[in-house]
């Protein structure tokens, strides 16, 4: 029984016989190996096709600036996975990835949704950019919804991160209204929502991915890579220095036992 549809019945990103290996129509040992980095493959894999420098110099940028954040929950799932099965380094690593959500680490895909719906609206009216990324906002506002891509617990009342990546792209000159928008948003935000809150990193990410042509529907792909290269970190030092059971013990002790009512 199938369920769903089914789409044409092909791959177009690899194939291999007895002698050789093809990906993307390049010959994986004699036009890749050697000749690019890892990042370039992997734009390669997902696209179809390989970066520019700009392309290149950006998503390497977007990786080192998302890979790494401390004991965050994606760090610490992996590290207790580790902990309660010593020998499975992949559950560990997909137990971290698990958490890549709409809270934590895996934002800059709602912040591109609401980029790109900006656009899509003001394209439909025949409007201003801004002043449809005006009413997204409030109508997230009136929905008493989170706004995409604006505040952190930490980082206050900026998150250097995202400046880093805007800065650079400003300074580079990269085109297509996404980080222009999301400077807007910057200045929309808090008056829509009657406080201080700084642009995160996924806002930037998601800006920037967007105006370098990246799919729209895989920018959740970035900080999911990047954080696959933190979570190997933590794996290696939990093997030499472990602290999983401790945070779970630490965790124990400071979550009381409260009985509902009637019980």
């Amino acid at each position: 029984m199938m369920i769903g549809k089914t789409g044409e019945t092909v791959t177009a990103i690899s194939t291999a016989d007895a002698a050789s290996l093809t990906v993307r129509g390049r010959d994986l040992c004699s036009d890749l190996m050697g000749r690019v980095g890892f990042t370039e493959y992997f734009y390669l894999l997902v696209t179809g096709h390989e970066p520019t420098e700009e392309q290149r110099y950006f998503l390497d940028l977007l990786l080192v600036s998302i890979a790494e954040h401390g004991l965050v929950p994606t760090n610490q799932a992996a590290r207790m996975t580790l902990a309660a099965d010593p020998s499975s380094i992949q559950g560990a690593v997909a137990a971290g990835i698990l958490g890549c959500g709409t809270v934590v680490l895996g934002t800059a895909q709602s912040c591109g949704d609401l980029l790109t719906s900006a656009r899509n609206r003001a394209a439909a009216d025949g409007g201003d950019t801004v002043a449809a990324l005006k009413a997204e906002l409030e109508a997230i506002r009136a929905a008493r919804g989170p706004a995409p891509g604006f505040g952190h617990p930490l980082h206050k009342p900026i998150d250097p991160r995202a400046q880093r990546i805007l800065s650079l792209a400003e300074a580079k000159g990269v085109k297509g209204g996404h980080v222009a928008l999301a400077r807007a948003a910057e200045r929309l935000v808090p008056e829509i929502w009657g406080r201080p809150l700084p642009m995160n990193v996924s806002m930037a990410i998601a800006a920037v991915l967007l105006d370098l042509g990246f799919p729209s529907a895989m920018l959740k792909a970035i900080p999911i890579l990047a954080r696959t290269a933190s979570l190997l970190a933590h794996i290696a030092e939990e093997q030499e220095k472990p602290i999983g059971f401790f945070m779970a013990g630490v965790a124990e002790e400071a979550i009381s036992y409260k009985p509902e009512t009637g019980e």
